[in-house]
């Protein structure tokens, strides 16, 4: 009688679901997500979830889309336009490095609502630069492909690493790899070897950033020179 009074207080709803589904995936990746590990985690039956969610993959968009719109939420009012976008980028990235799965979704639905959140954000940092209207969605969609590249790599790379494969085991291989390469036909792939296993994945990333942003206003100075 406790667990009804108590399922009573506090009513299942979408949110609830959501937060539940965030918790699983978080565990186990889009593969332990499933509507009986849900409906026993929120001791319901999956009708019940049903009822408030169509299926696995509207799940899946509505978990992604809460995620992301807690990173959206982090920036402060009076940020200048590029340190907002580089925030904004981290976040993102941030995000995605806490919730592997997050990587998948995005790179899975480049249409869906969190997504349209991203490029959102950065287009009003984008105007707020001054950059003009005609070179807004250029500057904004080059900004959101490299956000989305990001994605696209962690869903590689949440799938190749685990057991006894991390990261730098990985990245070590692969450095070996490449340094064997023939010399003549990859001479900067040898070069850069080396420094693969020890880079680090949020500098590099905000580096991409920054030099997309110093396109962006070499293009917008440009413009104005030329008007």
């Amino acid at each position: 009688m406790a667990d009804k009074s108590e399922r009573r207080a506090d009513p299942l709803s979408q949110e609830r679901i959501v937060s539940a589904a965030i918790a699983i995936l978080d565990e186990g990746g889009a593969g332990a997500l499933t509507f009986r590990a849900l409906s026993a985690r929120l001791a319901t039956g999956s009708g019940a979830i049903y009822w408030h969610v169509a299926d696995k993959q509207a799940l899946l968009t509505a978990a992604t889309d809460q995620v992301i719109a807690q990173a959206m939420a982090r920036g402060g009012d009076g940020t200048p336009p590029d340190e907002a976008i580089r925030a904004l980028a981290l976040g993102v990235f941030d995000t995605i490095d806490a919730h592997p799965w997050v990587g998948a979704q995005l790179a899975d639905d480049p249409w869906q609502h969190a997504v349209l959140r991203i490029l959102e954000g950065v287009g009003a940092q984008v105007a707020a630069l001054g950059v003009p209207e005609e070179g807004r969605f250029n500057a904004a969609t080059a900004l959101l492909s490299f956000i989305l590249g990001l994605a696209g790599q962690y869903a590689v790379g949440s799938s190749r690493f685990g057991g006894d494969m991390d990261r730098a085991t990985f990245l070590r291989e692969v450095a070996s790899q490449w340094a064997q390469l023939d010399p003549v036909e990859h001479p900067f792939v040898r070069e850069v070897a080396a420094q693969l296993p020890q880079h680090d994945d949020r500098q590099q990333f905000l580096a991409g950033v920054d030099l997309i942003l110093a396109g962006i206003e070499r293009s917008r100075r440009s413009r104005r020179t030329s008007g």
